[in-house]
């Protein structure tokens, strides 16, 4: 039987959760994470153990780009780029992040303008959703959105001091699903923990690191959430 393995959600710079979750499980020899790792200073973690992940919309990209290029790295960090797979521990895994922007959609990749205050890098667009459709079935898929439909509350902009009730799920993201039809589908960025199925595939939004992570076995791909604790 494999070992099981861990997958965390949006980091945001706290490094001090993620480092307890990961001392905590030393049998765990890898992590998956679902995006937004870096700081507001653009640093990123030097994790106790393997952590693979993908961009969410709050993450230095100037860095991403250096980590696919080569220029930097940082050991036991492992970035999984827009639209490909990687192969480990016996599990595949695909990985799209970063958010939709409908008027960036069907933009290339590399036109996407890259001003610091609003650097729109931190979008996914078409050309890598179809990409990552090409892979054929994976077991895991790691997306920073939402699948359509997800339901949560959020606050009123007419009126903060109420919530309503609304589906945030993207359509591109669906549709990456369906194609791939994972064991096991995850994504953040809504710093919830809400466990569904969808047309017929295992998918959780997982919470922020501070608050809870999951553990997967690696044959089944069933799944167990867990409480972080305070950090």
């Amino acid at each position: 039987m494999s070992p099981p393995f861990g997958i965390v959600g949006d980091i945001h710079g706290n490094f001090i959760a993620l480092e307890r979750i990961l001392r905590r499980h030393p049998e765990i020899p890898f992590w998956l994470c679902v995006g937004d790792v870096a700081s507001t200073t653009g640093a990123y973690p030097t994790p106790v153990a393997p952590l693979y992940w993908i961009k969410g919309n709050n993450e230095s990209f100037d860095r991403i780009d250096a980590f696919r290029g080569g220029t930097d790295s940082v050991a036991n960090l492992h970035y999984i780029p827009n639209g490909t797979m990687i192969r480990v521990g016996g599990v595949t895994v695909a990985g799209v992040g970063g958010t939709f922007a409908p008027t960036w959609f069907d933009t290339p990749v590399s036109q996407l303008p890259r001003n610091p205050k609003d650097d729109k890098r931190r979008h996914f667009v078409r050309e890598e959703v179809e990409a990552g459709q090409a892979l054929g079935r994976v077991d895991v898929l790691l997306t920073h959105e939402a699948p359509k439909p997800f339901w949560t509350e959020l606050p009123s902009s007419a009126t903060p001091s109420k919530r309503w009730r609304r589906d945030v799920g993207k359509v591109p993201i669906a549709e990456l699903a369906d194609a791939l039809q994972p064991r096991l589908h995850c994504f953040g960025h809504h710093h919830v923990h809400a466990a569904f199925t969808r047309a017929g595939i295992a998918t959780v939004c997982v919470d922020r690191v501070n608050r809870g992570y999951l553990l997967v076995e690696s044959d089944t791909f069933a799944w167990e959430a867990h409480a972080t604790g305070e950090a």
